[in-house]
């Protein structure tokens, strides 16, 4: 029995997606922009309140100039409030900090609206400082969690290369699940376990548990959208597995799966091989065979053949069954037990027909040959004793007067007279050949099968040793 080979490519690209995720993860954990980011646009919401009882527009300048004076963005405007009304003036580098300005002004409490005086003046020093603290903000992140994220990749590798080298034991998995598919399935899901594994680890090693139950529930619906789009591929699948658990044929038997005949060469993980009988390769996908209805030939070496005959309707049809069961009887290849039968079919206008049943050993005989011969021997017996095989009759009709023969002259007189008789014609014919009476079975095709199984490199779930179902 040949142990399939695990798909080590597969395996490999499965630990590359791994080690991109983590590397995600990574960036979204240790990216300090995206908190200062983050800091910038959360602002808490609510009403900034004043000090109870004191003149509600200087407090109101006072505590927005005492606000801005903290945001270095901020640091050039000027605050003016008259009535409740709040007038922003200066130069701001962009539109999103002015909006941001004229937010935090709405929210002073007593501040009835707020007046946009501010000037965008879209300086490429002020836009571009912000983005430049913020990288170096990054780097200096990265370089903080260099050794947490070294430690991270380092538990991961070792996870995901000890698991490889675990599902990577074929000997082992086969001895487990008796069936080398279901082994190198075994292989494959222990193998994608320990990757799951290992990337958890190093996501709660980085802090970012949440994230992974947002990852796997991603992929949950990625998985059923998948799913459905390569139904029939996992339909033929699982029929695969089933198929090798089932057993249901052996290599160099003759079956018929539906309307496909010939002889099984190998089971594989993605289709049956047969060799037809005139030869070629036909694989079947597993889906179509683990639902079709399957003939096997092989299974019982015993296989019974029959053949209609008809004679005359005034003959008796009693005589003729024994007259031809006689016949059959005499020939090696059919089997004393079961013995051979016949029956009346069915009465016609003008014949009865007869119908002969006989079994063979096909380890012995081939059904073909064995068959035509042995209508070959009842025929023959059944013109011996007399008996008339219909022919079929046609009536002519003339609608015009017969055409006179003309005179024959002297030669052709002699050419006539010259012409041999009818029973010189029909002597009686040389026996056939012993080759031509030959009914061993055709080793042919179960030479090509064997040859094709010689290949060890081919993929082939048939097992002798279990059981068929």
């Amino acid at each position: 029995m040949r142990i399939p080979k695990i798909n080590l490519p597969l395996c490999f690209n499965t630990a590359r997606l791994g080690w991109r995720l983590l590397l995600i993860v990574a960036l979204t954990v240790f990216a300090p922009s995206l908190t200062l980011a983050q800091q910038n646009e959360a602002e808490p919401a609510g009403a900034i309140t004043l000090e109870p009882g004191a003149d509600s527009d200087a407090l109101i300048a006072q505590r927005l100039s005492s606000i801005f004076s903290q945001i270095p963005q901020f640091e050039s405007l000027e605050v003016n409030v008259n009535s409740g009304v709040v007038a922003l003036s200066g130069q701001i580098a962009n539109e999103a900090q002015a909006q941001r300005a004229l937010k935090l002004a709405g929210r002073v409490e007593g501040a009835i609206a707020v007046d946009d005086r501010v000037v965008r003046t879209l300086d490429l020093q002020d836009n571009l400082n912000p983005l430049w603290d913020s990288l170096q903000n990054t780097l200096r992140g990265w370089v903080r969690a260099l050794p947490l994220l070294l430690v991270a990749f380092s538990i991961f590798a070792f996870v995901a290369f000890a698991g490889h080298r675990l599902a990577g034991h074929t000997p082992l998995w086969s001895r487990l699940t008796k069936n080398p598919f279901l082994g190198e399935l075994a292989g494959h899901a222990v193998r994608l376990v320990t990757i799951l594994l290992g990337l958890l680890l190093a996501l709660n090693i980085l802090g970012a548990t949440a994230l992974m139950g947002t990852l796997l529930g991603g992929a949950g619906v990625l998985g059923l959208a998948i799913s459905f789009a390569v139904k029939d591929s996992m339909e033929n699948y699982i029929s695969s597995i089933m198929l090798s658990i089932r057993q249901p044929f052996r290599a160099q038997e003759h079956v018929i799966i539906n309307d496909y005949e010939g002889v099984v060469v190998r089971l594989t993980s993605r289709s049956t091989v047969l060799m037809t009988l005139d030869g070629n390769h036909l694989r079947i996908p597993n889906a179509t065979v683990f639902k079709a209805v399957i003939l096997n030939y092989s299974r019982n070496p015993q296989r019974r053949f029959d053949f209609v005959l008809g004679v005359d309707a005034e003959d008796d049809p009693a005589l003729a069954i024994q007259t031809g069961l006689a016949a059959m009887q005499q020939l090696d290849w059919v089997l004393d037990d079961p013995e051979p039968n016949g029956i009346i079919e069915s009465v016609g206008d003008s014949n009865i027909l007869i119908k002969f049943m006989a079994w063979i050993d096909q380890r012995e005989s081939d059904y073909g040959k064995a068959r035509s011969l042995s209508i070959r021997a009842a025929k023959n017996a059944l013109e011996t004793r007399g008996f008339t095989l219909p022919e079929p009759i046609y009536r002519l009709r003339f609608d015009q007067a017969p055409a006179t023969l003309a005179a024959i002259d002297s030669s052709e007189k002699s050419a006539i007279a010259e012409k041999p008789s009818k029973g010189a014609l029909e002597s009686a014919p040389e026996p056939p050949p012993d080759d031509v009476l030959n009914v061993r079975p055709d080793t042919h095709i179960s030479r090509q099968v064997r040859e094709e199984r010689n290949d060890t490199s081919a993929e082939d779930l048939l097992d002798d040793t279990r059981p068929i179902e």
